[in-house]
């Protein structure tokens, strides 16, 4: 009887996930890869929302006025191309020597001190929030949540199995499995989604008027810094590219935004 109700209950998680694929595929802009993306829009927006507010109150904001409105001016600019409907734009200039940024889902965009000595000026700034704001209209956060609940539902119908013949098996299995989903799946599509962010970007920031030319400068200076960092961490395990890749990648999809670009007045 155990064996006929598991059998049933695996049978139904596999229709759910095929139905899932089947009803969560969208496609990211500019680069048209189709998705899995299983968290509405809305759930999305809002838990960009509340991670902004509490990051807000976590983390001292910038007084300089004047950094603050270079990134508002550059934001706005790649705002006015990117693909991102409903977005409440806002940029805030994060008082951290992390040589970092982000944005969440809703147009929330975030900036850290500690990466202006890198950008240098406007274009480099860009470079920089055209690759964020890309990350979100691409849906790159809600990707991994909805790859993450298929996995973990694959992983459960194969620990059922092998849990009815022998659970020394299942433990193993639960084991082996997080350890080759992390390994052959996670973090090669995260340095898939970094690829894709670069693209996406470097052709926002070029229909935004900035010479598309100049990321490759920021992504050798940005280099040049992981270098002075000793970051030795082997390529399977990054969630990044090698940055020379990242380079080469720049240079190969450099006719694509040149085609796109049109310099500001």
């Amino acid at each position: 009887m155990k064996k006929v109700m598991r059998s049933k209950s695996v049978q139904a998680l596999l229709v759910c996930l095929g139905l899932a694929w089947m009803f969560g595929c969208v496609t990211a802009p500019e680069t048209g890869r189709k998705q899995l993306v299983l968290i509405g829009g809305a759930q999305e927006l809002q838990l960009g929302l509340q991670a902004f507010d509490q990051m807000k109150q976590e983390v001292p904001i910038s007084k300089d006025a004047r950094t603050k409105a270079l990134v508002e001016k550059v934001g706005r600019r790649i705002a006015a191309v990117a693909d991102l409907p409903g977005a409440q734009w806002e940029f805030v200039v994060f008082e951290s020597p992390d040589a970092n940024a982000f944005c969440l889902p809703g147009g929330k965009v975030g900036v850290y001190t500690g990466i202006l000595p890198i950008t240098r000026d406007e274009a480099g700034l860009a470079t920089v929030i055209g690759h964020e704001v890309a990350h979100a209209a691409a849906h790159h956060g809600a990707e991994r949540m909805s790859r993450a609940m298929v996995t973990q539902g694959l992983g459960e119908v194969a620990s059922a199995y092998l849990g009815g013949k022998d659970p020394r098996y299942q433990a193993a299995f639960g084991s082996l499995y997080g350890i080759g989903t992390q390994l052959g799946e996670t973090l090669p599509h995260s340095r898939k989604q970094e690829s894709e962010a670069d693209q996406i970007g470097l052709i926002w920031m070029a229909k935004a008027g900035y010479n598309p030319e100049a990321a490759v400068g920021f992504w050798q200076r940005f280099a040049e810094y992981n270098q002075r960092q000793g970051s030795q961490t082997p390529l399977f395990l990054r969630t990044h590219p090698l940055d020379e890749q990242r380079i080469a990648n720049l240079k190969q999809w450099m006719p694509q935004a040149k085609a796109a670009y049109r310099p500001a007045r």
